[in-house]
């Protein structure tokens, strides 16, 4: 390798830039647009910023010579073609600034005696004859969807197509940094601009590597330092399958196809990914459902070897990547030609990465299509119990909804087995809260996922088992005394889906309302969403020296009291703004009136419900308490006993002794 370091005015001088197929997208988020942003800015005067590595591939001419909207440049102007292996991320960032600078300057300006015209011709296109032909120095292969992205949407030319570009979760990361940078700019003076575009332009510097031909440079691609955004483990499958396509013993036109293949299929799942840029889903947690859909065999081969079932599902999930990438698709086995016991050696064709490479594809629809539901084309019912297991938690049923979605025809089969599934994972959340050993649901959700992608079971067998299974557990009284228990001893508080449970009360109340508002947001309940997100808070609050609460709480010890603020009756969805202004003021207060409308009398529909009380005492705490376990018993047909036990469950029969 031949090294020197240069600015992106000297990098820009005769050459060509392409993204090769193996690459990812542009992956930069707005945590990295702005350290870059705050590198460029505090720069000073005269200095210059190391930003990385920018390690390039001469294109072979057998490839150039088909890139038809380049080879002139190349030809008769000398341009040199490469591939950019590692520094994409900050060279695409620079582009992008460059052109944002460009688009702000005033058509008759000059930019450091420099027009707009040939600051565009230097870093964006040159046109040859000044016609309609253009080749673009920094760009895309032209089957990557970010390709004409980036030539229509952040360069701002046409297209010669007739539809819009494909958009993907790399193509959103484009559009984010152009408007992060544009809004950044707008405000500069002229002399602001001038500085801010020679410091990118002359002052920071790239350490240029130039791969010689004797490295391959798809093992150079994972080995290198990627010192901004990690690669996902997605990312990384797509270059390992490349990287065998092309050492696979087989004809060029098999390895071309499947090469395609790889392409397209990767094209789709990120075009999924990101479709929705609201809810842009996890490669990795795609990537780890494909992984149990698709290698359910082996995973449930292990199970009966295994002396410990709850380590073998945490080993998966947290080793699946290393079972793809460095068992089953492994780059090791496949360069060590001493070696007789690897995959390729095992008979690993094109056919079976084209299968696999097939199967990634079709289930990243299904993927999609069940995390969000409300644009997967479904009835309304299944939306509704798609959104109550993804609010739940998906994950450990995604492989199997997947495979059911997929064979499964039938809209009422599909609302029978996800009602069905709800009220399982809804128990098992239940029993979840007990230190107490059961063949944990994931193995049995593996298992049937095998069964049912290998026509083992039928849908209704699947249906028929999840019941079978729920009417079993629920049943079980020592699993009802167990669970009793562990929410007297730890209270609801802590419980994994109290926030799960408490919408859904919510939902309830709503439904009895015959209103259609919206009055609790589940965003807004289950994540940090912007400033006023909603908690779970304590009613009787968590500690209060305020003789209000000591009054309607005399008597007690402070084990009983603490017992009163976790049990089930005394949590409130609430939202953070109003919690901090409520605080530990008196019940009156937090109910609100028309002079002080922050009170719970103008929240949600639970709060409206907790408003009705005329105090807050033990009393009230027992009584809400024991109507949410009735609620709880209705909804997902469970039985916890007497009110005697129920009591118990509560935590409250001690404290119920003194309050009667």
């Amino acid at each position: 390798m031949k090294t020197d370091l240069q600015s992106i005015s000297k990098i820009f001088t005769e050459r060509l830039f392409r993204i090769p197929d193996y690459q990812r997208g542009y992956a930069w988020t707005e945590r990295q647009l702005k350290d870059f942003w705050t590198d460029l800015d505090q720069l000073a005067h005269d200095h210059n910023h190391y930003v990385g590595v920018l390690t390039l591939e001469d294109v072979p001419e057998d490839i150039y010579k088909i890139w038809h909207d380049d080879f002139w440049i190349i030809s008769s102007k000398s341009y040199t073609p490469y591939y950019v292996v590692d520094g994409q991320q900050r060279l695409t960032t620079s582009i992008i600034l460059i052109e944002s600078i460009a688009e702000c300057l005033e058509s008759q300006k000059l930019l450091n005696y420099t027009t707009k015209e040939e600051i565009r011709k230097k870093f964006i296109f040159e046109s040859k004859d000044g016609g309609i032909s253009r080749s673009y120095i920094f760009g895309y292969e032209k089957d990557n969807p970010s390709y004409e992205y980036l030539k229509t949407k952040i360069f701002l030319e046409t297209s010669d197509k007739c539809i819009p570009p494909q958009e993907t979760i790399y193509t959103h990361n484009l559009e984010r940094a152009k408007n992060f940078f544009v809004e950044k700019i707008k405000g500069l003076s002229h002399p602001d601009l001038e500085l801010i575009y020679k410091k990118i332009t002359q002052n920071f510097l790239f350490n240029i590597y130039a791969i010689s031909e004797h490295v391959d440079t798809f093992v150079a691609f994972e080995t290198m330092n990627n010192r901004g955004k990690p690669l996902s483990h997605l990312e990384l499958l797509k270059n390992r399958l490349i990287f065998l396509s092309t050492k696979l013993n087989d004809t060029n036109t098999e390895k071309n196809k499947l090469r395609r293949s790889i392409n397209d299929a990767w094209k789709s799942i990120y075009h999924y990914l990101g479709k929705n840029k609201e809810n842009p889903l996890d490669d990795d947690l795609f990537l780890l459902n494909h992984f149990i859909l698709y290698f359910a065999e082996e995973i449930t081969a292990t199970v009966d070897r295994h002396p410990n079932i709850r380590k073998l599902h945490q080993d998966f999930r947290h080793k699946y990547k290393d079972y793809l990438l460095e068992t089953h698709f492994s780059a090791k086995v496949v360069l060590n030609t001493n070696n007789t016991d690897g995959p390729l050696s095992k008979g690993l064709s094109v056919l079976d990465i084209y299968n696999y490479v097939q199967s990634i594809k079709s289930s990243v629809e299904v993927w999609y299509s069940i995390t969000n539901p409300e644009d997967g084309g479904h009835t309304k019912e299944i939306v509704d119990l798609l959104d109550q297991i993804n609010r739940i938690g998906i994950e450990s049923v995604a492989p199997l909804i997947m495979v059911f979605f997929q064979q499964e025809k039938s809209e009422a089969k599909k609302i029978e087995f996800l009602k069905s599934l709800e009220k399982f994972l809804f128990f098992d959340a239940l029993m979840g809260n007990c230190y107490f050993f059961y063949e944990p649901s994931n193995i049995l959700f593996y298992k049937t996922t095998r069964e049912l992608q290998k026509g083992q079971k039928s849908s209704d067998d699947v249906i028929k088992l999840i019941q079978d299974n729920f009417e079993k557990a629920s049943k079980n009284q020592e699993y009802i005394s167990r669970i009793r228990d562990s929410f007297r001893s730890r209270g609801f508080y802590m419980w994994r889906i109290i926030r799960y449970f408490l919408f859904e009360y919510e939902l309830e109340l709503k439904k009895k309302s015959k209103s259609a508002r919206e009055k609790l947001n589940w965003k807004a309940f289950n994540e940090h969403y912007e400033t006023d997100y909603y908690t779970i808070e304590h009613i009787y609050p968590k500690s209060s020296k305020k003789k209000h609460w000591q009054d309607k709480f005399v008597g007690l010890s402070t084990a009983e009291r603490d017992s009163l603020r976790d049990s089930l009756g005394n949590l409130l969805p609430l939202s953070k703004p109003k919690n901090s202004s409520l605080q530990d003021k008196s019940f009156t207060e937090k109910k609100g009136s028309k002079d002080n409308p922050v009170g719970f009398a103008y929240g949600s529909y639970s709060e409206i419900e907790v408003s009705q009380y005329a105090e807050w005492t033990p009393k009230e705490i027992l009584e809400r308490g024991l109507k949410l376990l009735d609620f709880m018993e209705r909804r997902w047909d469970l039985n916890f006993g007497t009110n005697t036990l129920k009591i118990h469950m509560l935590g409250l029969k001690k404290v119920l002794k003194k309050i009667t």
